[in-house]
């Protein structure tokens, strides 16, 4: 059901909550380019509370009056239950080991060279985020992950059809590119042949 909600609000299926959490994001982290990262929580949980607790008294005033229920619109949200299983909280914590263990194997084949191709494209990699910290900091970066998260998908699905296209011909050329590479690494070769069965010799 969370994956769902997700995907509702990157797909801005309801463009109301979808606003209010893409703002809240936004103003949050434009927020820590003048202020603290401590200042800002402080300041939307303050700011957050005075809003609930404002709205509960609102609505419990109303009560007294007998002009409502008293039930504040937040309610449904209060009773959602959140807690997990001891069988669900297994299974997230052997995900999580997992995918730690994971990430560790590759990161030592990667440093400590188990495969020289990769450790050449990640040195490569390294080389050019060196460029992209001259350029701008890590929650500027952040800034535009967020723009993009939000923005990205929905104009991918509006024009699927074209990005599709665009993204096999640059495949093609990178498959191509990683092919010559590799004949070079293992001492050159003929290009090898694509066609099924192989080429016949031509008798003459």
């Amino acid at each position: 059901m969370a994956n769902i909600n997700v995907m509702d609000l990157i797909y801005w299926k309801d463009t109301e909550r979808t606003g209010m959490v893409f703002t809240g994001l936004m103003v949050g982290l434009l927020s820590l380019f003048q202020l603290s990262i401590i200042t800002v929580i402080s300041t939307i949980s303050l700011g957050a509370l005075c809003f609930t607790v404002s709205v509960s008294l609102y609505y419990k005033i109303l009560h007294v009056l007998n002009m409502g229920d008293g039930v504040p619109p937040f309610k449904a949200y209060l009773d959602l239950d959140i807690s997990f299983s001891g069988e669900l909280a297994d299974q997230y914590t052997q995900k999580v080991i997992v995918a730690v263990v994971s990430a560790a194997n590759s990161l030592k084949n990667l440093f400590l060279v188990g495969n020289l191709f990769d450790s050449l494209k990640l040195l490569a990699l390294m080389y050019l985020v060196t460029f992209l910290g001259d350029l701008c900091n890590g929650l500027t970066v952040l800034i535009i992950g967020v723009i993009a998260l939000f923005s990205l998908p929905l104009v991918y699905r509006q024009h699927q059809a074209k990005v599709d296209g665009f993204v096999a011909g640059i495949q093609a050329n990178v498959d191509n590119a990683k092919d010559i590479l590799h004949r070079i690494a293992q001492g050159g070769g003929p290009t090898p042949d694509t066609t099924p069965g192989g080429a016949k010799p031509q008798t003459p």
